[in-house]
C-alpha cells in the first residue's frame, strides 16, 4: 500500500550513501509549513489507484498511452531499486505504438505523465499569492536517448487565460553535442532557456529536485537538482538576477498544475528507443515562506570531483575563475565553463569562482586524481 501523507509539520527527508538508503520523517516543534502532501512508492499494486487518490479522488489524473497499447499493460507500475532501498514508480514509454492520451489525431508526440488538475484539492493547485516548494526524487536511466525537439520531465501548466497551453516552466532534455538538461520559461506564448548543464552526470543516478515558487507577478523561482549518493549540486537556477523574468503569475490565471513523467517529440523518432523513468516520491507543500537566502553561493556546481580531466562549472552567476595550487599560488585563469586540469599533478587544487562585477561568488576545493 502506498502511504499518503498530509501533516503541517512534515519533512520529507531520503539519506542515501554507497551503503544506506533509508527514508526519515522529522516532526518539527516549530511549524514552518501550512499543508505538505507526499506520495512515496512502496510497492506493487494498485498503483493507478492510489496515486489517483493523491491527486484527484474519484477522477482521472494519469495521462498514460495504456488503451492504444493494451497488449503491455499498466504503463506506470512499481518496482525495487535497491540503490535506493525502496521502492520507484516506473514510467514506461514505447516509441511505437504509445500516443498522447490515446489521441489518434495526435501522432507526433507521446506522453506518460501524472497531473493535479481542476477535480484535485486545492493544496496541490497553486494560486495566486502561494509559496510553494516541490520536491521529487528521478532516475533516467544509463542510455536515456532525447529528443532534439523535447522530452519533458516536468512542467508548471498555469490553468485559465490566454496562455495555459504554453508551460510557464518546464525541466526537458534534449539531443545534442552534449546532449542536455535544460530548464525553459515562458511567461506568454515562447519559451526561453533560463539554464542548461549536460545530462550524463543524471544518467543512472538518482537525483532530488527542490524547486521553489511564489506565485505572484514579480515573484521568486528557484530549482535544485541534487545528486542523492554523493550529495553534490548538479543543477541550480533561481531568478533572483536583475534581468531574470519574474512573472510567476498569468492574466486571467485560475491556478498552476505541476507534471511529472516522460512527455516528448516524435518527429525524429530514429533518435528515440523504449525507455523506463523512475521516481520515488513527489511532494507537494504550500509554506509561509521561501528561504531565498545565500542564492549565489548555492547556486554554483562543479562537477566531477574528483577528476581525472575537464571540471565543469554550472551558475548563472559565474564569469571567470582563478585556479590556486595548495599553496596559493594561481596556475590557471580561465572564462570557460569546461576547465581542463589534466596536465596537473594529482593533489588539491582550489578554485575561486567570480561573477561578472568581480565579486568572489564562492570558494571550491577540488581533488585532481588519475586513478579511473
Amino acid at each position: 500500500m502506498n502511504k499518503i501523507y498530509s501533516n503541517s509539520r512534515l519533512v520529507f527527508c531520503i539519506l542515501n550513501t554507497r551503503r544506506v538508503a533509508a527514508l526519515i520523517f522529522l516532526f518539527f516543534v516549530h511549524n514552518l509549513s501550512w499543508s505538505q502532501y507526499v506520495i512515496e512508492a512502496n510497492g506493487p499494486g494498485n498503483t493507478y489507484e492510489e496515486l489517483t487518490a493523491f491527486l484527484a479522488p474519484g477522477y482521472n489524473p494519469i495521462e498514460v498511452p495504456d488503451c492504444n497499447h493494451a497488449s503491455f499493460g499498466n504503463h506506470i507500475d512499481e518496482v525495487y531499486d535497491t540503490s535506493i532501498g525502496g521502492y520507484a514508480y516506473r514510467f514506461f514509454i514505447h516509441v511505437t505504438p504509445d500516443n498522447d492520451r490515446c489521441i489518434d489525431e495526435i501522432d507526433d508526440r507521446q506522453r506518460n505523465e501524472i497531473k493535479t488538475y481542476h477535480p484535485s484539492p486545492s493544496n496541490l493547485k497553486g494560486t495566486q499569492g502561494e509559496n510553494v516548494i516541490y520536491k521529487w526524487a528521478f532516475k533516467l536511466p544509463a542510455g536515456f536517448q532525447s529528443s532534439p525537439k523535447f522530452t519533458h520531465i516536468h512542467q508548471l501548466k498555469s490553468v485559465g487565460g490566454d496562455f495555459q497551453s504554453m508551460p510557464m516552466y518546464t525541466l526537458t532534455t534534449r539531443k545534442g553535442s552534449p546532449d542536455k538538461l535544460q530548464l525553459r520559461y515562458a511567461e506568454t506564448t515562447s519559451q526561453i532557456t533560463l539554464s542548461e548543464t549536460p545530462l550524463s552526470p543524471f544518467l543512472n543516478n538518482w537525483v532530488e529536485v527542490t524547486e521553489k515558487i511564489n506565485y505572484s507577478t514579480s515573484g521568486f523561482y528557484s530549482l535544485s537538482i541534487v545528486d542523492m549518493d554523493t550529495n553534490n549540486q548538479l543543477f541550480y537556477y533561481d531568478n533572483s538576477g536583475v534581468d531574470e523574468p519574474k512573472t510567476n503569475w498569468r492574466p486571467g490565471g485560475e491556478f498552476v498544475r505541476p507534471k511529472w513523467g516522460i512527455y516528448r517529440s516524435l518527429v525524429f523518432s530514429e533518435d528515440l528507443r523504449d525507455e523506463e523513468v523512475l521516481f520515488s516520491y513527489f511532494s507537494i507543500d504550500e509554506v509561509n515562506s521561501l528561504n531565498t537566502n545565500d542564492v549565489k553561493n548555492n547556486s554554483v556546481t562543479l562537477y566531477p570531483n574528483p577528476t581525472d580531466g575537464t571540471i565543469y562549472i554550472n551558475s548563472q552567476y559565474y564569469n571567470y575563475a582563478k585556479v590556486h595550487d595548495i599553496n596559493g599560488r594561481i596556475i590557471l585563469n580561465s572564462s570557460s565553463y569546461e576547465i581542463n586540469i589534466s596536465n596537473f599533478k594529482e593533489g588539491i587544487y582550489i578554485i575561486k569562482l567570480f561573477d561578472n562585477f568581480g565579486k568572489l561568488i564562492c570558494i571550491k576545493k577540488v581533488i585532481k586524481s588519475d586513478k579511473k
